[in-house]
């Protein structure tokens, strides 16, 4: 009627205006992009806020886990749950699991902001209830691609992506800046922030969308399931234990709990790549990894969620830690300007993501996403040539590169993986797409903080122990707080914390200095301009490591081959799975 051709809907409802819907599932899913990068964005932000406001001590032994944990658990979650779920849409609909996933999400948001503890537990509670979030997450993330990729035609497909990357880059750019504001008056605020979006949309999507993609029967892979979870919690508990102290080590890399940990892990993983080759209905599905272009980029966005996945949570520290109260901003005030000065960052993403998405429709995936990555190199280095005390306007300029790189890698890579593979396959494909992402997220996270911990420990104590002394502290006092673990200093400057009031004060020094000296030592600068060298020291590694990632990633990105125009393999050549595709 009236030119429209429209898809008939699978579970009876009726037919929907195919041209019509497309938009429709455009807006549903953007909607489920943004409120998933809105609360990773309002959590990181808030953390500072979150922690002081369940009174967890940072120089307690083992508290920094519960930070780590806090991000973490999030990506460990989806990382082992989203193949699973997007196997479910493919078997059973991938709009009625979507759908499950706005109320899993929007109920788990509600229960994060009724925390009833302080401390170890109040700490606790935020993980567990974190995990079911990601649970909704992970229902969410594994079948939004495949929808749009169902609703519209290949040469439109990038566009839709570079669409929901614009969302994903409001929600950041709203939650850096929504969570500066909100943490400053209640912490639980940053949880209650997604429940009105999150019924809407829960409402929108049972209203409106519809199952148009084709079901396929198969089985859950228990077994993998269990072995990849296991093994990638193995792998990133043993990266949080080997930055806790161990018997008089800074770190605890001497620790055979750790190393068992790791060990085991990549045990277990190994375990469930080969559970995958005989397994009759698999988690991951290995045959798609004989499709090139889909190897190819696979590989290229684990490179570049391990390179940048955890660099927004190093500059935040940088910030909120370091650099803003060394230029006279209270504590309580860095979460909002944290926020602020990361906008260029969300400016870059937000500027590069739809036009490289649009592009790569016209001209193919391969050039967008190599050239983002080695952009992304490029403000790596600058970000590592930068000097301690910088100007502003060039870390901005910097951050923005950054931004501009990992937008045009992001929406081409996506496209070009979920254009490679069969129609049937594009549930387990979106899948196992955002599994790697999530492990390379998490892993990311984990490995930068350690290499940051790696670096503080080298010159900390000497910093620390010199800084004291100069401010009048007994040397031998000064040599005993100097031994505060490096982890623990890291921890204090996340929350905001001047820990030496705490460490000196039951020694009663403060006493028998003089006022301005005292004054000096528990005021807000001291602590953050004395860990401020050690801290660069650290930086200086994390960069290092990242841009070598970075070309990592650039060039699994140029061995994906000659892209292509356009790509239906999965929509017209379902007998292509498997084959290469160059």
């Amino acid at each position: 009627m009236n030119g429209e051709v429209t898809t008939p809907s699978l579970d009876g409802v009726g037919s929907v205006p195919r041209d019509r819907y497309r938009w429709v599932a455009l807006s549903n899913t953007t909607m489920a992009v943004f409120m998933s990068a809105l609360d990773g964005s309002i959590v990181l932000i808030s953390l500072p806020a979150i922690f002081r406001g369940i009174h967890l001590d940072p120089l307690a032994p083992g508290n920094v886990t519960y930070l780590l944990w806090m991000i973490m658990g999030y990506r460990l979650v989806q990382a082992a749950l989203v193949v699973t779920v997007g196997r479910l849409g493919d078997m059973y609909g991938r709009v009625r699991i979507y759908n499950a996933g706005f109320v899993v999400f929007t109920v788990a948001s509600i229960l994060l902001s009724f925390d009833p503890f302080i401390g170890v537990h109040g700490a606790q509670w935020l993980i567990g209830w974190r995990f079911l979030q990601a649970i909704g997450g992970s229902m969410l993330a594994a079948n939004s691609a495949a929808i749009l990729t169902d609703a519209f035609p290949s040469d439109q497909r990038g566009f839709a992506l570079g669409v929901n990357q614009i969302a994903a880059l409001a929600g950041q750019f709203i939650g850096l800046i929504g969570g500066g504001l909100l943490a400053a008056i209640d912490w639980r605020l940053i949880f209650w922030v997604n429940v009105p979006v999150g019924i809407f949309g829960t409402v929108w999507a049972y209203r409106k969308l519809r199952d148009n993609g084709r079901r396929s029967a198969g089985r859950i892979d228990w077994w993998g399931n269990i072995t990849f979870a296991i093994g990638l919690g193995a792998i990133l508990v043993g990266v949080t234990n080997g930055v806790q102290p161990y018997h008089g080590h800074t770190m605890g890399w001497a620790n055979p709990t750790v190393w068992g940990s790791l060990v085991g892990g990549v045990a277990l993983l190994a375990a469930f790549w080969v559970i995958e080759g005989v397994t009759p209905s698999p988690m991951f599905q290995r045959t798609l990894f004989r499709i090139r272009v889909f190897t190819a980029a696979n590989v290229a966005g684990l490179l570049s969620s391990l390179a940048q996945g955890g660099l927004q949570l190093v500059l935040i520290i940088w910030l909120q830690g370091i650099w803003l109260p060394e230029h006279g901003h209270t504590f309580s005030s860095t979460p909002l300007w944290a926020g602020i000065f990361l906008l260029p960052l969300t400016s870059g993403f937000l500027i590069a993501g739809p036009l490289s998405g649009h592009l790569s429709d016209l001209y193919g995936a391969r050039r967008f996403a190599t050239g983002g990555m080695l952009v992304t190199a490029l403000g790596l280095g600058g970000l590592l040539l930068l000097p301690l005390n910088f100007h502003y306007w060039v870390f901005a300029l910097l951050i923005l590169t950054l931004g501009l790189g990992v937008g045009m890698f992001s929406a081409p890579n996506s496209s070009s993986i979920m254009g490679s593979v069969p129609a049937s396959q594009r549930g387990v494909a979106s899948g196992m797409r955002a599994t790697f992402q999530n492990s390379g997220t998490a892993l990311s996270i984990g490995v930068f903080f350690s290499l940051m911990i790696t670096g503080l420990a080298h010159h900390l104590p000497s910093t620390m122990r010199s800084g004291l002394e100069a401010q009048g502290v007994p040397h031998a006092l000064a040599l005993h707080v100097s031994t505060l673990p490096p982890v623990s200093s890291l921890f204090a400057a996340v929350l905001g914390l001047n820990p030496l009031r705490t460490l000196l004060g039951p020694s009663g020094v403060l006493t028998r200095l003089t006022p301005t000296q005292a004054h000096r030592l528990v005021g807000p600068q001291f602590f953050p301009t004395l860990i401020a060298a050690p801290f660069h020291d650290g930086l200086v590694v994390v960069f290092t490591v990242a841009i070598g990632l970075a070309l990592a990633a650039a060039l699994a990105s140029l061995l994906r081959g000659s892209s292509v125009k356009t790509d239906e393999v999965g929509r017209d050549q379902p007998d292509a799975y498997g084959a290469p595709v160059v």
